[in-house]
């Protein structure tokens, strides 16, 4: 982990429940509530970005809403604190302790049964997932779900440090049902599920600035992918219940985090490259909650 991150994903809940009127008049209903994982999101960041405007989306949710630190689970990773989040039990009962369990990947079938999107399925309500942490191979829900991190494929056998592209998907299905994958490559593109990690030093060396800054273009590249996703999700497969997640920022920060000297990890040829790199991802990431509430009521956030 990299230090002083609070917890490995900010979850903003954006209940988006439509007037009634509303709902008649559109074409498609809106979705009633929809929750926005971020890898890696830390207020001491943002909050400097806020007071200078420079992320107005998420200011206009705060401001409406309510925000606060979150603690965390023990040790934590990306399974281990999403795992906690679904089933409102700690790791080391619903089996998602990690990365790895039992050796495996671990994966949020351990705890199908008692996962929120299961929960909901059986009470009937739709239930739309796409990009969040550990839940490839997809499992079948009220509606659709697609993966994101852990997702296996062609030159990424662990999926933990790499992302193959939708179509290079290999060991399991990353889109449930299996038949909306043909729609997806054909309105949303070959996108890559997940951001993967960047160049290691010793590859890097002598070239830092160069590759640090092709990385971090596809980090963006990505970030757009996932953000044409989402506003296709939205506006084509509108559910009651949606859970949308963002991994990139969290990327950035384990290799880009502005660390000082006096830190475990300081390598002033790579932390010295990019300064600007890791707050620049809260920056963007605030286009992509731009678009994702345009599909909001907003008298109801």
């Amino acid at each position: 982990m990299v230090p002083r991150k609070l917890s490995l994903l900010l979850a903003i809940l954006l209940l988006a429940l439509p007037v009634f009127g509303q709902q008649q008049a559109a074409t498609k209903p809106k979705p009633r509530v929809i929750v926005l994982g971020v890898n890696g999101m830390e207020l001491d960041m943002i909050r400097p970005l806020l007071l200078k405007g420079q992320m107005p989306n998420l200011a206009s949710v705060i401001e409406r809403g309510a925000y606060g630190k979150l603690r965390t689970v023990s040790a934590p990773n990306c399974p281990r604190v999403y795992s906690t989040l679904f089933t409102s039990t700690n790791p080391e009962e619903n089996g998602v302790t990690g990365f790895v369990c039992r050796g495996h990947h671990c994966q949020h079938e351990h705890a199908q049964g008692r996962a929120v999107w299961s929960m909901l399925s059986k009470g009937g309500v739709t239930v739309g997932m796409a990009n969040v942490p550990a839940t490839f191979p997809v499992m079948p829900v009220n509606g659709y779900m697609i993966s994101g991190m852990l997702t296996r494929g062609k030159n990424c056998e662990d999926g933990v440090l790499c992302a193959p592209k939708l179509s290079e998907v290999m060991g399991g299905d990353a889109v449930y049902p299996k038949s909306m994958q043909t729609e997806l490559l054909k309105n949303v593109g070959d996108f890559y599920i997940d951001c993967e990690r960047m160049p290691a030093a010793g590859d890097l060396k002598g070239h830092e600035t160069e590759l640090i800054d092709k990385w971090l273009g596809k980090v963006q590249l990505i970030r757009e992918q996932q953000t044409k996703l989402f506003d296709y999700l939205l506006t084509e497969h509108p559910t009651e219940f949606t859970f949308l997640a963002q991994s990139c920022e969290d990327r950035v920060g384990h290799w880009l985090y502005p660390i000082t000297p006096f830190n475990v990890g300081y390598n002033p040829s790579v932390n010295n490259v990019r300064l600007d790199a890791f707050p620049n991802q809260y920056i963007a990431f605030d286009k992509v909650l731009g678009s994702i509430l345009k599909h909001v009521d907003e008298t109801h956030i």
